[in-house]
């Protein structure tokens, strides 16, 4: 942050030095007047950056002062990192969460599931109050740092796994390296190994912003601080039954972690290579939630926007293969975050899932199949 408000600053105090020294140049008058109204619109735009940003700046660090995370923290290879246990039984609920998100976007469902069991949400190194972790972040390095933060905060197995998106990638490297630990997957509309290679991908891949450009774009949006100029670090977060919670995420999203998820998009593909033969698992329970892919809108013609989908649903579709004791979910309606645009199915779902793994419920007996609900 403080980087940019000094580029910032450059660009305020660069551009009124010119303006000063306009007068004794020997330029048309024309193109005294021309270069003066075009700088004082940059020293202005600038100036207004440095503002929103230092005010941005400093309500992040107002707000975190005063709003201590819940949970604790754990030494990991020298470095601090967060977790956030709650509720009680076995097995253990490992909640993992998307790219740029932290253990705070499952605070709409971890409530429910710890009244079946215990439930531990965490901060990957350099998301939330985890701090960041030298290294690649690959799945091999996520999966065994997670490791070694279950052993300091004393969670032992069995455990289920259950992330989002990325996080798909880094289950599936752990549940290869640590087998003995698992009682189950929960796999959350999750991403999969080489996706990125599929044709339907990469013809919406060659259509849109590059990833470096999408993420220079959000960068200087999230410095300027426009998600809080326009209200959205107080927003009301969908399935959030505290409102103090719902607060918590908001704030917590106007302080992104530009670092940690360039860092992890940029070893995506070598997670996709490290976890492509991943499995199967034999008969591990493994349940699925995927989003609606009709739901899907993108800036691309109606043709690939289809096609996409269709390569999505099949990628989510192939998932079953990972075990005999799969079964797969369509959240109708739902996007990508099927935890925020359809709590109601994860409160309902995964606990049903727990019950049967301890052998309390009835197992399914429908083992392989797709329904949406």
């Amino acid at each position: 942050w403080s980087s940019d408000v000094c580029s910032s600053d450059l660009v305020v105090l660069l551009s009124i030095r010119r303006i000063c020294s306009l007068s004794t140049t020997n330029f048309r008058t024309w193109r005294k007047m021309f270069e003066y109204v075009l700088l004082s619109i940059v020293a202005l735009v600038a100036a207004a950056v440095v503002v929103s940003s230092s005010y941005n700046a400093i309500a992040v660090h107002q707000f975190w002062a005063t709003n201590p995370p819940p949970g604790a923290f754990y030494i990991v290879n020298g470095h601090r990192m967060h977790m956030n246990c709650t509720g009680s039984g076995s097995p253990t609920i490992i909640l993992e969460a998307a790219v740029g998100d932290d253990a705070l976007i499952w605070g709409g469902v971890q409530p429910v599931l710890s009244e079946t069991t215990r439930v531990c949400s965490y901060d990957r190194a350099g998301h939330g109050w985890s701090e960041a972790l030298p290294g690649p972040r690959d799945a091999d390095h996520i999966a065994a740092e997670l490791h070694a933060l279950l052993l300091q905060a004393k969670v032992t197995g069995p455990i289920v796994l259950m992330g989002h998106s990325i996080a798909g990638l880094y289950m599936r490297e752990y549940a290869s390296r640590y087998p003995e630990e698992l009682a189950g997957i929960v796999f959350v509309d999750v991403s999969t190994p080489l996706q990125d290679e599929d044709p339907a991908v990469k013809a919406v891949d060659s259509k849109t912003p590059t990833r470096w450009i999408s993420m220079l774009l959000l960068r200087a949006r999230y410095i300027a601080g426009v998600p809080r100029l326009t209200g959205q670090c107080s927003r009301y977060m969908p399935g959030f039954r505290e409102r103090a919670r719902m607060i918590l995420l908001a704030e917590d999203l106007c302080d992104f972690p530009f670092h940690a998820v360039a860092a992890e998009m940029d070893s995506f593909n070598q997670s996709g290579h490290e976890t492509v033969h991943t499995g199967p698992y034999g008969a591990l329970p493994i349940l699925i939630f995927s989003q609606d892919v009709t739901t899907m809108r993108l800036p691309v013609s109606a043709q690939q926007t289809a096609d996409l989908a269709k390569a999505f649903d099949q990628m989510q579709e192939d998932l079953k293969k990972l075990s005999t004791r799969s079964r797969r979910i369509i959240a109708n309606r739902s996007g990508h975050y099927v935890q925020l645009s359809r709590p109601d199915l994860i409160r309902t779902e995964v606990p049903l899932f727990i019950e049967q793994i301890r052998g309390t419920a009835p197992q399914p007996t429908n083992y392989g199949s797709t329904v949406t609900e």
